[in-house]
Order: structure tokens, then C-alpha cells, then sequence
């Protein structure tokens, strides 16, 4: 499984499953808090099915690197 994630994306994607993973134990405490999983395990992994669905790419991996 290739990554298809930028390090920006990343990282948003990290504090923002963590930011809502914390509304399941702090805050509110709504259930909708444990959605926070997604963006924080396809952040840490680098890998995002959507992303493949879409045939997106966000991570310059490819021969037409930079500008």
C-alpha cells in the first residue's frame, strides 16, 4: 500500500482525528467524537482509501516532481 497523502496532510489530518477523538472523552462527550478515528489512523498510516477511490493523489511520489 503506497502512501498518497503530502506530510501537510498529515499532519492536519492527526490533530484533527485527535481533536475529535477528545469530544469522546472531554467536552461534550457525544458519541460522534470516535469518528476522529478515521482522519487520525489514515494520517498516521499516510494512506487514504478515498483518496484512491477518487484517483486522487495528494504526494508528489511521481517522475513529475516539483515545479
Amino acid at each position: 500500500m503506497k502512501t498518497n497523502e503530502t506530510a501537510p496532510d498529515r499532519v492536519v489530518r492527526v490533530i484533527l482525528g485527535a481533536i475529535l477523538l477528545a469530544l469522546a472523552f472531554v467536552g461534550p462527550k457525544t458519541s460522534w467524537g470516535w469518528i476522529g478515528l478515521l482522519p487520525l489512523i489514515t494520517g498516521l498510516v499516510g494512506f487514504c482509501p478515498l483518496y484512491r477511490l477518487a484517483g486522487s493523489n495528494t504526494c508528489c511520489t511521481g517522475p513529475h516532481r516539483g515545479g
